[in-house]
């Protein structure tokens, strides 16, 4: 009985000295990957996320856009404008890149508002423009940063 005690307490003893314990730096790389596959899961969620925004806002996009038509001049323009019509002889033009406030016109000159529902949708359309804009280039963004956790992870 003594004996096999003993036996036991050595090999208890043996095995607690073969025990690897980690370094420092591996303890470090340890928790870079943890950091890093937290980092990934959120970035994901949030690439998720702006997706889910950006395919809410299409079809409002699409349905505003219907009512105006699209005018650009390749040869002098950069960008182009949706322009409309309204029934007091307001036109209003909207540049395509949301960059700039709804321009609106009467009788030929620039006016700063006015009362027309054309002035509305183009203020709205305006809104969604920026709005696609913003969504796209955080998708962007968030993709180039998703990329990058997947290499750190992938080389750990």
């Amino acid at each position: 009985m003594k004996k096999s005690i003993f036996l036991l307490i050595c090999c208890v003893m043996a095995l607690a000295a073969c025990t690897h314990k980690p370094s420092k730096a591996e303890l470090r790389r340890a928790e870079k990957h943890t950091q890093d596959s937290i980092s990934l899961i959120e970035q994901q969620r949030s690439l998720a996320y702006y997706q889910s925004q950006l395919d809410s806002l299409m079809p409002v996009a699409d349905s505003l856009v219907a009512l105006f038509k699209y005018e650009k001049n390749e040869k002098y323009e950069d960008h182009g404008f949706y322009v409309s019509s309204g029934r007091s002889g307001v036109r209003v033009k909207v540049r395509d890149d949301g960059k700039q406030p709804v321009l609106i016109y009467k009788e030929g000159k620039r006016i700063n508002s006015g009362n027309d529902p054309v002035i509305e949708k183009a203020q709205h359309l305006l809104i969604v423009i920026s709005d696609i804009n913003e969504l796209e280039k955080r998708i962007e963004r968030t993709s180039l940063e998703v990329r990058k956790y997947e290499k750190r992870l992938a080389k750990q």
